[in-house]
């Protein structure tokens, strides 16, 4: 892995305050800005949240909180229920990551990424569109995945995001992998363990997910690109550049249909793993 190391992260961000969350962390550059963990028992104080340009607040699903102060740059969790920190990296620290990068002028996605030899993808899905599942595939089949929910962008970068993906019962089953995890959010959890990656990786362009009656891989136009990825972004406040969207949907992007049956998995995963930019 290139670069010099220190510590452990994900997103771009160097973590401290989690003493066992190695495994599911990334090696962290130096450039990582470091971003302090605390916990305290509790739930929920409001029930929307709230972003400015110095601190944040998202209400959990599980009941509780996480409060972001912007300087210096801490996390505040106030959990209703003991969550280790393991389940604390993944999925809660995802708003965190996120706000934390609109403070250092990043975009965010409610997207997955996996990476070729020439760069990454970008993977966009709606619920149940396979995503998590469609990157346990490209793991499993060799090819290493960025991120699993949450992208967020260095200019043309997809920084690293933790290693693991979380999938649902079934899809777990039918891919032979997971470590069950029980409830954790708002659902149940089977864990893929993922290899390390490099920090960061050259964004190529877009894979939208979508089903249909056969397997295909379509171009998809500019303007249809840019509007599936506003509605994509992770936060739900304007954009600090709005010319950040228009250079994302200046990149290529294919929608990968396929019919919902496992059997067109494995197919599918060979048309995205020999895709090229």
């Amino acid at each position: 892995m290139s670069g010099l190391i220190s510590g452990h992260g994900a997103y771009g961000l160097r973590l401290s305050g989690l003493d066992g969350a190695e495994r599911v962390l990334q090696a962290a550059p130096p450039s990582w800005p470091e971003l302090a963990i605390e916990r305290r028992p509790g739930r929920a104080t409001q029930e929307l949240d709230t972003v400015s340009d110095d601190e944040a607040l998202f209400v959990l699903r599980n009941g509780g909180e996480v409060a972001v102060e912007r300087s210096p740059l801490r996390a505040t969790f106030t959990m209703p229920v003991e969550v280790s920190d393991v389940e604390l990296v993944h999925p809660y620290l995802a708003p965190v990551a996120a706000v934390a990068g609109r403070w250092r002028g990043r975009e965010s996605l409610h997207a997955g990424s996996y990476a070729t030899a020439a760069g990454a993808w970008g993977l966009l899905g709606g619920r149940e569109s396979g995503k998590s599942s469609t990157l346990a595939a490209l793991a499993l089949a060799g090819n290493a995945v960025v991120c699993d929910d949450l992208i967020v962008l260095d200019g043309p970068r997809v920084l690293a995001g933790p290693r693991s993906v979380d999938l649902r019962a079934d899809a777990a089953r039918r891919l032979g992998v997971g470590e069950e995890l029980g409830l954790v959010g708002a659902r149940e959890r089977w864990r893929l363990a993922l290899d390390p990656v490099e920090p960061a990786s050259r964004l190529l362009g877009w894979i939208f997910l979508g089903w249909g009656e056969r397997l295909e891989l379509e171009p998809v136009p500019a303007g249809d690109r840019l509007r599936r990825i506003a509605a994509a972004r992770s936060l739900r406040v304007p954009p600090r550049d709005p010319g950040e969207l228009l250079r994302l949907a200046a990149l290529p992007g294919w929608e990968l249909r396929r019919p919902r049956g496992w059997e067109h998995v494995a197919p599918a995963i060979e048309l995205l793993a020999a895709l090229r930019p």
